[in-house]
């Protein structure tokens, strides 16, 4: 097999991969209003910073999550407790 067809094929699967897990997220951001008022609630101030933090939270990435919540004012307790709540299905 040539170097050229086992690239593509593996670039196509690297397409399908994250096509899927772009296709999975809007059905979790509904979380991000509860994560960004719980944020604001711990002294970060509304941004698009805390926005994208709170994103990386519901994809569970919660140590970015709160490291970009710390970093817009939020403090640690309150960022963690915010992140978590961006993880877990809206109720």
């Amino acid at each position: 097999m040539r170097t050229s067809t086992r690239l593509a094929g593996a670039l196509t699967g690297l397409t399908l991969a994250l096509g899927g897990t772009v296709l999975a997220a809007p059905t979790a951001r509904a979380n991000i209003p509860a994560c960004t008022q719980m944020a604001e609630r711990a002294g970060a101030s509304a941004s698009d910073a805390v926005t994208a933090a709170c994103g990386r939270g519901v994809s569970g990435d919660l140590q970015t999550c709160v490291t970009g919540l710390t970093g817009a004012g939020a403090a640690g307790g309150g960022a963690t407790a915010a992140c978590r709540a961006a993880a877990h299905e809206p109720r």
